[in-house]
């Protein structure tokens, strides 16, 4: 953004770009600057579900199966022991708030096999995530049809060329060394782009109004 504002002495609108550049710090500075952000963020319902897997946790006793009570700001599990506030963590959009029960409440569980077996020497711990007001006003936009719908054009402008360039053209690695001669092969390879889709839909314009 820095590098198109001294170029073109203003910032765009709007961008949108993929899951790779979507994260909360870029969500917070984009509304920094007033720009009207669009991306994928990661879904991590399924990665986190595999984890509780692999730690022995059933489905019934995973986060989303503990009640949370904000008078009181405290969790109760599905077999009805609380969960007191341990502590927090602020990360950039986020800020983490962790709970967790007594050992001598998990250790005399009945459900201790299908919760937390392999926590021997504390209480079963949940957290709370508490996303910053703008992040989570990005997870409410990108769920409507009008996002989405914008979202769905990043694919043909910006994947396209890159399949281009790689298929057609070949470039897949690079064969020179050193910044500058790596930019050099770069440039020609999008100059090369550039000229072939002019030459195909020029052609393409061409042949439909009937000119050869």
């Amino acid at each position: 953004m820095d590098r198109i504002q001294e170029k073109l002495g203003r910032l765009p609108e709007q961008v949108v770009v993929d899951g790779g550049f979507t994260s909360r710090e870029a969500i917070l500075d984009m509304g920094r600057r007033g720009v009207d952000f669009i991306g994928a963020i990661a879904d991590t319902t399924a990665r986190a579900a595999s984890q509780f897997a692999r730690r022995g946790v059933e489905a019934a006793f995973r986060p989303e199966a503990f009640a949370y009570h904000p008078e009181s700001d405290t969790y109760t599990c599905p077999a009805g022991k609380v969960l007191h506030y341990e502590r927090k963590h602020r990360d950039i959009g986020v800020t983490d708030y962790y709970y967790r029960a007594s050992a001598a409440d998990c250790g005399n569980c009945e459900f201790r096999k299908n919760c937390c077996h392999a926590n021997t020497n504390a209480g079963r711990s949940v957290v709370r995530a508490e996303e910053a007001l703008a992040v989570a006003a990005f997870r409410v936009k990108m769920a409507t049809d009008e996002a989405k719908q914008i979202y769905r054009q990043r694919g043909p402008v910006a994947e396209f060329p890159n399949a281009w360039i790689k298929t057609k053209i070949g470039l897949r690695q690079f064969r020179l060394r050193g910044l500058a001669k790596v930019t050099m092969e770069t440039l020609w390879a999008c100059l090369t782009y550039n000229i072939q889709q002019w030459i195909r839909l020029r052609w393409r314009a061409l042949s439909v109004s009937g000119t050869r």
